[in-house]
């Protein structure tokens, strides 16, 4: 019988030999540069009609919110968020705490934030999708099934090593765009006060919970809230690449998955069902910040349980089908 930690091993190094892991690092240093100096011109051009004064700035974008609650051209779900957004920017003023301070940390925190639904989720892919599939394709998983290996310890030792790249993948993400970042805006933030805690109703916020942490705290709890994210698409990605034997069919699969979750999250409000699909329930870190969830009756302890089981189904249904799916046929 052959342990795990040799299959591990190997399945290690075929992913190396690929060389995805380093594209994806290439990425990662080609996009967060451009991203960086987007933010930097933008931050410079605020500066400059505010004279520097962020409360100004912060005053302003309350103006402007509360005055396009009274157009017909705004829809009424976009006044719901812009009401709730300038709550949320008042209690900042009060208590004044700059929300935009430029620097690395605050950087950081933004790009994850944004990242966690599709740049994230597509960088595992890279990964996650020829997993099994590839082997398929090109039949080097019949060599593989022809030695005293059970197959579920096969298919095991593949899921462990998607699962060590993928937090990898996660943690590379976080210090490239934390080093990039900060050599343009500084690498100071880390106990700059962040607010958490806003409960949602309707278009009203209960700041009766809001409590300030320092900025590294908040990125301890978004990192895991990522990770969650990215174990559940791993997980659906490895489950497709089981059942699907072309790699190109597999991409585009989790592709037009994740790209109908964009989009079902702007126009789900009125489908209550779509708040079961797992990719409506990606944007777990707008829990924190306080964004309006996408669907009434949604909150994070929902949206944990309903990504955990479409995980949890998705490995289930890949070891079935590995197991008894004739493979070498």
């Amino acid at each position: 019988m052959i342990s795990l930690l040799p299959l591990i091993k190997n399945e290690t190094i075929k992913i190396i030999k690929k060389k995805r892991f380093y594209v994806i690092l290439l990425i990662l240093l080609v996009l967060v540069p451009i991203f960086t100096y987007a933010q930097m011109r933008s931050a410079e051009r605020t500066r400059e009609k505010f004279h520097g004064d962020w409360r100004l700035e912060v005053q302003q974008q309350i103006t402007d919110n509360e005055n396009s609650l009274g157009s017909d051209r705004v829809p009424d779900e976009w006044k719901k968020f812009r009401k709730i957004f300038v709550q949320q920017l008042q209690y900042y003023l009060d208590h004044d705490v700059n929300p935009n301070e430029p620097n690395g940390v605050t950087f950081t925190r933004e790009f994850m934030s944004n990242s966690i639904t599709l740049f994230i989720p597509l960088l595992i892919m890279a990964i996650a999708s020829d997993i099994v599939s590839g082997e398929r394709t090109t039949g080097t998983i019949k060599m593989l099934l022809t030695r005293p290996v059970k197959r579920w310890k096969v298919l095991l030792s593949k899921l462990v090593t998607l699962f060590m790249f993928t937090s990898l993948i996660v943690v590379s993400a976080f210090v490239i765009t934390y080093v990039i970042s900060g050599a343009v805006f500084g690498y100071k933030g880390f106990n700059l006060p962040v607010f958490t805690g806003f409960q949602i109703t309707g278009s009203d916020v209960d700041l009766a919970a809001v409590h300030g942490v320092p900025q590294w705290k908040y990125l301890l709890m978004q990192g895991g809230l990522v990770w969650f994210v990215s174990l559940t698409v791993a997980s659906l990605a490895f489950m497709v690449s089981v059942l699907v034997r072309s790699t190109a069919a597999s991409i585009v699969v989790m592709m037009a998955a994740l790209i109908a979750g964009t989009i079902l999250t702007n126009m789900a409000s009125a489908w209550n069902s779509a708040k079961y699909l797992f990719m409506v329930n990606l944007e777990l870190t707008d829990y924190l910040s306080g964004t309006p969830a996408p669907i009434e009756g949604m909150n994070l302890t929902f949206s944990l349980a309903v990504l955990s089981i479409w995980a949890l189904a998705g490995l289930i249904i890949s070891f079935l089908v590995f197991t008894k799916r004739d493979i070498l046929n």
